[in-house]
């Protein structure tokens, strides 16, 4: 029987006979069932779409893993979708001959809401996210499956592994449990029930044991799905013929001007089991040596998943004449852009081709090329005429398009066109790199920039007074990998990216002397400071690599900066994270020579060089220096009782 068609087969399903396992749902997704009852009763039919859209999947999946396992797909079985409805017992049938799944991946997959992102739903909900826009939240966590329980009041799912000989039964009522049982199905794939609610023609949406209303869902939602969606008259007599319900066209082969945007857009949700519309879409073809059509789309927000290396993301789907191959082909687009979303249909790859083979693929080579191309050049175009909606991009996926400075294979001046930032000329305003040189000073050689976890926290960094004193503009990132790429010595046009917050900085000295100014200076601080820099760097030895007089600082006493050639302070955080091991790196601590506490230390040094609270007061300096950036001190016990002591004596 596993050789005929799945209309002709209707899988059998039995109950095993077994007591059935009582699971209870995580709390989230109690919650969001809830969410979804209530916000979500005007949208309805988003059900039918998610349900097939799953179908659809779990069809790609058992022709892929038929490529290497030929036992898996008999050669005369046709993949497709069926739904079968009783308007008397008022239920609705969803079946596949899919890849299906096993016992334990019915638990981790319906009995959790999207896995390992709960925590973060969690958190969205405690934050009140009630009141945000429902049908983004839930499409952020990937889990359209539960909206079936917009229409049903209760849920069976049948499903058997392509491969294995035993079925699980999965049903609940959505009230907070569910319950698994072993089962019996006559081949492999999924078979959903849903026992409808009462109708509701107030909503305008028609029966969904109908026909009529049935057929208008597929139309609108899943047409261009590339399974055929039969449906199945229970009512029929005889062998009658099922009706199919989508025309099956390929979307990215059809000419744009035959293509509405609501179909363009349905096919993104379909293709990324996100609700809301993409932000851009982009429909390319290359020609000439060999053949190949896509169909990309750049989401309008992150999914939740978006910085997680062991995440399943669903990126570019690969298609070799229209014969779906691999789901997740990431040999197609560079990691930095691994939020865009589409299709790729290449004419000339042979279809048994392997992850393997496509690395080292000419054709997958240039195929990678020429996206990569079109997609920064239709960024760029955004930036250009519309940069509200490029700024709601940006705020998305800055951060990851940012990795693409990381590395010298992809760096290109296109990368560092699309980069916005905060700079400290406007607070809360963002910035492109070229504006910023466009407005440099003519004796300013390089691009200043200063790093902070918040743009507020360095506006309020003491590296800064200088250039505020001096109406020297500087760019604020914020993002962690911003750490990394501008430690890698980056330049745009022709100009270097220089840290406020490393090196020695004098904003006095002539164009493009102040590294030799600096390095003339090192050593010739004023004859009454001398001495007691020395007696500072004592004190303070195992925490800083010197101490010297400041060029920057105007307001506050003292800072902290890196030396030239050292990685900074968050960079070493975030190495350390990684597992990556970094030896104690030291920093420079610099004082303000015109602050009334560092002349009153200078003094006390003068009348006595001996007198132990210079020791005291280096470790304040130090403990000062570190708060004001933001950091944390290594002992702050020590800290508080030197303050403590330090009032005492002031009283």
């Amino acid at each position: 029987m596993a050789g005929q068609p799945l209309t002709a087969r209707k899988p059998v399903i039995r109950n095993s006979g077994m007591s059935a396992q009582r699971y209870e749902f995580q709390t989230e997704t109690k919650r969001l069932l809830d969410l979804m009852i209530n916000s979500l009763y005007s949208n309805k039919d988003i059900f039918l779409r998610e349900l097939v859209s799953n179908a659809s999947d779990a069809l790609d999946r058992r022709r892929f893993a038929a490529v290497t396992k030929p036992e898996l797909l008999a050669a005369d079985e046709d993949l497709e979708i069926r739904l079968q409805a009783d308007t008397e017992a008022r239920t609705l049938s969803v079946s596949d001959n899919g890849i299906g799944m096993s016992r334990d991946e019915v638990i981790s997959n319906l009995g959790t809401i999207a896995r390992s992102g709960t925590a973060e739903f969690s958190e969205l909900l405690a934050a009140g996210e009630e009141s945000a826009d429902v049908p983004e939240l839930i499409g952020q966590f990937g889990v359209g499956f539960y909206s079936s329980f917009l229409v049903a009041d209760n849920v069976t799912v049948v499903t058997r592994k392509a491969g294995e000989a035993k079925a699980t039964r999965w049903q609940s009522d959505g009230s907070g449990s569910y319950t698994i049982d072993d089962a019996e199905r006559d081949g492999p794939g999924t078979t959903i029930t849903l026992h409808l609610k009462s109708a509701d023609d107030d909503a305008g949406l028609g029966d969904y044991t109908t026909l009529v209303t049935v057929r208008r869902v597929v139309k609108h939602y899943s047409d261009f799905v590339s399974y055929p969606i039969q449906w199945i008259d229970s009512k029929a007599e005889g062998d009658a013929e099922p009706q199919t319900l989508n025309s099956m066209k390929a979307i990215w082969a059809r000419p744009e001007s035959e293509v509405s945007g609501d179909e363009y857009n349905e096919f993104y949700k379909h293709i990324s089991h996100d609700w809301t519309e993409p932000l851009l879409r982009l429909s390319t073809r290359i020609e000439g040596t060999f053949e190949a059509r896509s169909l990309l789309f750049v989401p309008s927000r992150a999914p939740f998943d978006l910085f997680m290396p062991e995440a399943t993301q669903r990126g570019i789907q690969l298609y070799i004449k229209r014969v779906f191959i691999m789901d997740e082909c990431e040999q197609l687009i560079p990691r930095y852009l691994r939020f865009v979303k589409g299709v790729v249909d290449a004419e000339d790859l042979p279809l048994n081709v392997s992850r393997e083979i496509l690395q080292q693929n000419r054709q997958i080579r240039a195929i990678r090329k020429h996206l990569t191309k079109k997609v920064l050049d239709r960024l760029n175009i955004l930036q250009r005429d519309e940069l509200a909606e490029y700024k709601k991009f940006w705020t998305e996926f800055g951060a990851v398009l940012k990795e693409g400075l990381l590395y010298s294979q992809e760096r290109d001046e296109r990368i560092y066109d699309l980069v916005l930032c905060e700079s400290t000329r406007e607070s809360g305003e963002l910035t492109t790199l070229e504006d910023y040189v466009d407005r440099m000073s003519e004796d300013q050689d390089v691009i200043y920039v200063i790093t902070a976890r918040t743009a507020e926290a360095a506006r309020r960094s003491p590296h800064l007074e200088a250039f505020r004193d001096k109406g020297v503009d500087v760019l604020i990132f914020t993002d962690p990998v911003d750490e990394v790429w501008l430690n890698q010595n980056p330049e745009y046009q022709g100009k270097n990216f220089r840290s406020v917050g490393q090196g020695e900085i004098d904003l006095e000295a002539p164009k493009g002397c102040q590294d030799e100014t600096a390095a003339a200076q090192k050593d010739e601080q004023p004859p009454e400071y001398g001495e007691l820099l020395l007696a500072l760097r004592a004190a303070l030895q195992d925490q800083v690599k010197d101490v010297r007089m400041s060029k920057r600082l105007r307001s506050s006493a003292v800072c902290l900066v890196t030396d030239e050639g050292d990685i900074t302070p968050e960079l070493e955080r975030l190495m350390r994270a990684s597992g990556q091991k970094v030896g104690n790196v030291k920093r420079i601590l610099e004082l303000n020579p015109k602050h009334p506490v560092v002349e009153k230390l200078s003094a006390m040094f003068a009348d006595s060089s001996s007198n132990p609270l210079i020791g005291d007061y280096a470790k304040l300096l130090y403990g000062q220096a570190v708060l004001a950036e933001g950091g944390e001190l290594d002992e702050p016990g020590e800290f508080a009782r030197l303050i403590a002591d330090l009032m005492v004596r002031a009283g």
